[in-house]
């Protein structure tokens, strides 16, 4: 049984050692494996400021896999500080990014992007990226509008309903989208299942700049998140701002949830189970919970990317399709032990 009472330094460093262990496990694997000392030396030297080298081996690591690594990591830890940060909000244990509806708005955007060829000359995705972020932050107002007007106390139900509900409007939206670029279908629906396959540093840049600011927003309310967990009314009458630390986290997550579905599609369950998988470990406080939620998000879906790269070697599976099929497991998995220890 691991002491949550004494989750510190130490165990922020295992999680960070972990994390950086498995970037380096996942940068050597794939069609073309490299020893694992070889890809360090190669890290080492280009942050020791002493070049990336011009072999093959540094061009496959600097060139196509650390990017794309990178991303997938950034990806992960913001889909799972999400999760956490909704779950807290909502007091609700299937809650995760995608509750709101955002994420199923800015999939909507970029299929608009894809279907209809709406691109921004000389940069790659860029098209793509841009309508999936500028749907989103519509979604964010059309959700949030509804639910104001529906209910000015912006209550649980009332925001999950409305979530769920857009939700299902976008998806009927997709499917005509969809009826009208029969040729896109293809491209629409890998992009549909989440990759990060072919993402460069600018879109590293792009994650990292997003999980900065927005997971620091959602860093900075780990306390009235706590306070949420006694009820909104008992937080409410120990000082908390019920109205707007909701309005900030909801906000601050539809934000990093654009962006993360902008660069690598639909990618489910990584926000759903890694916060419950981490929870084991840390206890339900969400100053531990949120930090160490961005290190196990960053760890489950490098696992999965390498999965969807080498399972089925030449052919590459979308990671979604992973993430779906193994977080499931382990969330069944979750949800019978917590059921047991509760008996």
């Amino acid at each position: 049984m691991v002491r949550r009472e004494g989750f510190g330094l130490p165990a922020y460093l295992a999680f960070a050692a972990a994390t950086v262990f498995t970037l380096l496990v996942c940068v050597s694997l794939g069609s073309v494996k490299l020893p694992l000392r070889e890809t360090f030396g190669l890290l080492w030297n280009a942050l020791a400021g002493r070049g990336t080298g011009t072999g093959m081996s540094a061009t496959i690591v600097f060139s196509v896999r650390l990017p794309r690594v990178l991303c997938v990591a950034l990806t992960g830890a913001s889909l799972s500080v999400c999760g956490a940060a909704m779950q807290g909000l909502l007091k609700n244990p299937l809650a995760d990014g995608s509750t709101l509806g955002v994420s199923s708005g800015a999939s909507l955007g970029a299929v608009i992007s894809i279907a209809f060829g709406i691109t921004l000359p000389g940069i790659p995705l860029a098209g793509t990226m841009s309508m999936a972020m500028l749907f989103a932050f519509l979604s964010l107002v059309v959700i949030l509008g509804l639910a104001y007007r529906l209910d000015g106390s912006l209550s649980t139900g009332t925001i999950i309903l409305i979530g769920v509900i857009y939700s299902m409007f976008v998806s009927s939206v997709l499917s005509l989208v969809i009826t009208f670029a029969p040729d896109k279908v293809q491209s629409i629906t890998f992009w549909t299942m989440g990759s990060l396959a072919g993402r460069g540093y600018v879109h590293v840049l792009v994650l990292l700049g997003a999980l900065v600011v927005f997971g620091g927003v959602l860093f900075g309310c780990a306390r009235e998140l706590n306070a949420f967990a006694v009820g909104e009314d008992n937080a409410r009458h120990i000082g908390v701002n019920v109205r707007r630390v909701k309005l900030t986290v909801m906000i601050a997550v539809s934000a990093l949830i654009g962006v993360c579905v902008s660069v690598g599609g639909t990618i489910g369950f990584v926000g759903l189970v890694t916060p419950h998988m981490v929870r084991l470990i840390t206890g339900p406080n969400h100053r531990r919970l949120l930090p160490a939620s961005a290190f196990g998000g960053a760890i489950f879906l490098m696992l999965c990317d390498l999965l969807a790269r080498t399972l089925f070697d030449p052919r590459e599976l979308p990671v979604g399709v992973v993430t779906s099929f193994v977080g499931s497991i382990l969330f069944v998995v979750i949800f019978i032990r917590t059921r047991r220890g509760e008996k």
